[in-house]
């Protein structure tokens, strides 16, 4: 029989994790299996990038409770019966040092959310069975005002990692001409996310606009972008995702975990790394520790400088004045001031 439980360094504070040798990703013809202690280690030993994106912000936690295989499901809003989910509101049993914030979501509700401080509650939600952590764009001070815009590119059928790399470039250039610093990352999948830090003196309202400004300009430049809401006009091309930046949507953190063959890594890369990845897979649970320990974290200098959006804001008003106006919302969403009809623009053409 396997270890009862174990016990995990964390910050100072000691971490039990229950069924520690429990199989959380198996074996790929690339990595090993990979155990529940393994799971907690990792994000321990990442622990300054890690804290780095989640400290003080209200944070989501996706749940694996059993492991991940490819045959799981996750829970939705029609059907609970997943084998993962979700968490947003603290769960039962929470360790005392574990501190939360208060937040609203769109429908009205509100909800007390985990907020992390130390490395200790990333371990414990580790323990939970926690893969990905999913921040808020805010700080615990102001949860109204975020202080990041998330550019995040989503390859659409046909397309992959390799066209998410060359919109990154165009990307990249853009924001260096308006004098925004982005920060990059795999998304442990096909697609790359691209972070800035903003002043928090704008709405939700205002950071979605302002990355709607952003994919249509790039769309302008780059034929091989998208910002269509609708699945089915999008084609093959890569979709810029600008209701990331809504309230209540959130990203996979810097160093989470996907629930993917091969635990990868949503890696934080210099520009020149991601340029240079040949296959995002290889960002993994076993590699990025000892890429950390080649070279620091390449988004060390991320709170640095907060940006304003303002320029992107005037390219939306303009956009707006030239008949591009608001899109769509989340279908959850309830319906939000100037938003056209939620219709696919097929069922449009048969009313």
């Amino acid at each position: 029989m396997g270890a009862t439980a174990a016990e995990v360094e964390a910050g100072g504070r000691t971490v039990r994790v229950s069924s520690p040798d429990r199989v959380i990703y198996e074996a790929t013809e690339r990595t090993p299996a990979i155990s529940k202690l393994e799971v907690v280690e990792y994000f321990v030993t990442v622990e300054d990038g890690l804290m780095r994106a989640l400290r003080e912000r209200p944070t989501t936690l996706e749940r694996w409770p059993k492991g991940y295989r490819e045959d799981m499901v996750m829970a939705t809003r029609s059907d609970s019966h997943g084998d993962a989910f979700y968490q947003k509101r603290v769960p039962q049993g929470a360790p005392p040092y574990l501190e939360t914030v208060r937040i609203h979501f769109p429908s009205g509700r509100r909800a007390d959310e985990i907020c992390p401080t130390e490395i200790a509650v990333a371990a414990w939600a580790a323990h939970m069975g926690t893969l990905t952590f999913h921040p808020w764009p805010v700080r615990r001070a102001d949860v109204d005002h975020p202080d990041e815009l998330r550019i995040d590119l989503d390859p659409q059928p046909g397309t992959g990692f390799r066209d998410a790399q060359r919109v990154a470039r165009v990307a990249k250039e853009l924001l260096e001409e308006i004098g925004i610093r982005g920060f990059a990352k795999t998304s442990g999948n096909r697609g790359v996310h691209i972070f800035a830090r903003i002043e928090p003196r704008w709405t939700f309202t205002d950071v979605r606009h302002a990355a709607l400004a952003f994919g249509r300009e790039l769309e302008r430049r780059d034929e091989g972008v998208t910002t269509a809401w609708w699945k089915e006009e999008r084609g093959e091309r890569i979709f810029v995702d600008f209701n990331q930046n809504a309230r209540d949507r959130t990203i996979a953190s810097a160093y989470s975990l996907r629930p993917k063959p091969g635990a990868p890594v949503s890696t934080p890369l210099t520009w020149d790394e991601l340029f240079d990845v040949e296959d995002p897979r290889e960002l993994n649970l076993t590699t990025v520790p000892s890429l950390l320990e080649k070279r620091p974290d390449p988004w060390t200098e991320i709170d640095d400088v907060h940006h304003s959006i303002q320029t992107l804001l005037d390219w939306y008003d303009r956009d707006e004045e030239n008949g591009l106006g608001e899109m769509p919302y989340p279908p959850d969403y309830p319906k939000m001031p100037g938003e056209p009809r939620r219709v696919q623009p097929s069922r449009k053409k048969q009313d």
